[in-house]
């Protein structure tokens, strides 16, 4: 009887011990996107001079603006898909002061997932 118990308490103690860390591929974590998702021909498309308009055409509106004026565009896609690394990609478009599109930057940055 005794040796029942004790078997138990040590499989019990592993469980509890080991169950959060060996399950942790198994159980289902859904894709998350955020922001602007930007496809590589879309983003080929700009052309330093472009208007305002012209490029929200292209684009659609940003996710962010400059919030101390609207010269600076941002287009923020994020994605972290279930078990994986998290990425992110930051498109930053700035204007002059006619509103014609004057700087393009593309950022890709990856983020280790905190488990």
């Amino acid at each position: 009887m005794r040796c029942k118990l004790l078997t138990a308490a040590v499989v019990a103690l592993g469980i509890l011990v080991t169950g959060c860390s060996t399950l942790q591929k198994v159980v289902y974590r859904p894709d998350i996107n955020q922001g602007n998702f930007l496809t590589p021909a879309d983003v080929s498309k700009l052309q330093k001079g472009m208007t305002k308009q012209q490029v929200a055409y292209i684009l659609g509106t940003p996710m962010l603006q400059d919030p101390f004026g609207s010269d600076t565009w941002f287009y923020v896609f994020r994605q972290q898909p279930g078990h994986q690394d998290v990425t992110q990609q930051t498109l930053t478009l700035t204007f002059d002061g006619g509103g014609s599109l004057s700087g393009i930057t593309n950022d890709t940055s990856m983020m280790k997932q905190e488990n």
